[in-house]
């Protein structure tokens, strides 16, 4: 009985959300971050770099009072596995890069991307997406990002590096939000919807990627562009559009997978239905069009609607 005690308290330590993750949502807005900032179970987790035009050094210049930095397209966030780039890590992969940033699973992580545009968002909601897929619930996204809160709070900034000491964090694989190959061949017999997050002319067929192996979408996947769920202020749009939007392509709140080109985009459209429409039977193909042309599947010219 005593070691069954011990066995499940060190569970609860090491799992239990912390009462901040239980009370703040996916989707935080600047004054709740302002209002919650130095709360002890809090951190930023600032990733800006390239994909924002930024660097290391925009943010030892000026950032969120307390947050760490980590680059998202450098720092292991992602990596290529059988031959597709950008895919989703092993779990000591990210529990060792996770831990060396300062934050355990007793931590509420608030990832603030650039967000200069929809695929800068992407950034935030891919991360989110990864510590969701490897059960840690402590997490949200800062809407409108770095770029909002400069706007917002110029008079709270910090400069110099945040350096945390190395925390412990621990993995646990939810396969239920992550589709692979095979699912995604059957979707169509088992009633999900395709949902392609890429911009009309990756739909169409009439760009690619240098890495895919050829252009189109998935066959009977709808268009969602990536730009339609985020505006040009950086911030997602309301939940009635974004609602509007899915209905009107026939996405009406059965099961979906999301996809794009290896996982980026797709979680975007993934975060908009799962996180902030509250939809519960949501998967993202990391893979992705990379993944399904790189093993032969066949495309089709979607017809994008303008």
């Amino acid at each position: 009985m005593k070691r069954r005690f011990l066995v499940t308290s060190l569970f609860l330590a090491l799992f239990a959300l912390p009462e901040m993750a239980r009370a703040a949502e996916p989707l935080v807005s600047v004054a709740w971050l302002r209002e919650h900032l130095n709360d002890p179970d809090i951190v930023v987790l600032d990733l800006r770099g390239r994909l924002s035009g930024a660097t290391r050094a925009d943010y030892l210049e000026a950032h969120i009072p307390g947050a760490v930095h980590s680059d998202y397209l450098s720092a292991g966030w992602r990596r290529t596995v059988d031959g597709v780039p950008g895919q989703l890590p092993p779990a000591a992969e990210i529990e060792a890069l996770v831990g060396s940033l300062g934050i355990g699973n007793e931590h509420h992580v608030v990832i603030a991307a650039g967000v200069l545009s929809a695929i800068d968002m992407a950034v935030a909601t891919r991360v989110y997406w990864t510590f969701k897929v490897y059960g840690h619930d402590g997490v949200s996204v800062l809407d409108g990002g770095v770029r909002a809160w400069f706007a917002a709070t110029p008079d709270l900034v910090e400069q110099g590096p945040v350096e945390r000491a190395p925390a412990q964090f621990r993995a646990r694989l939810r396969p239920g939000l992550l589709a692979g190959r095979a699912e995604v061949e059957q979707a169509a017999a088992n009633g999900v919807a395709l949902v392609d997050n890429r911009p009309p002319p990756f739909y169409d067929g009439r760009a690619k990627l240098p890495f895919t192996e050829a252009a189109g979408t998935i066959a009977g996947a709808r268009n969602i562009p990536e730009g339609w769920l985020v505006g040009q202020d950086g911030h997602f749009v309301s939940p009635d559009a974004l609602e509007a939007l899915h209905r009107d392509r026939g996405i009406a709140g059965g099961p979906a997978i999301t996809f794009c080109n290896t996982g980026h985009w797709a979680s975007l459209g993934w975060f908009v239905q799962s996180e902030i429409l509250g939809r519960d039977r949501v998967k993202l193909y990391d893979g992705s069009v990379a993944d399904w042309a790189l093993a032969g599947g066949s495309l089709e010219k979607g017809v994008a609607d303008q």
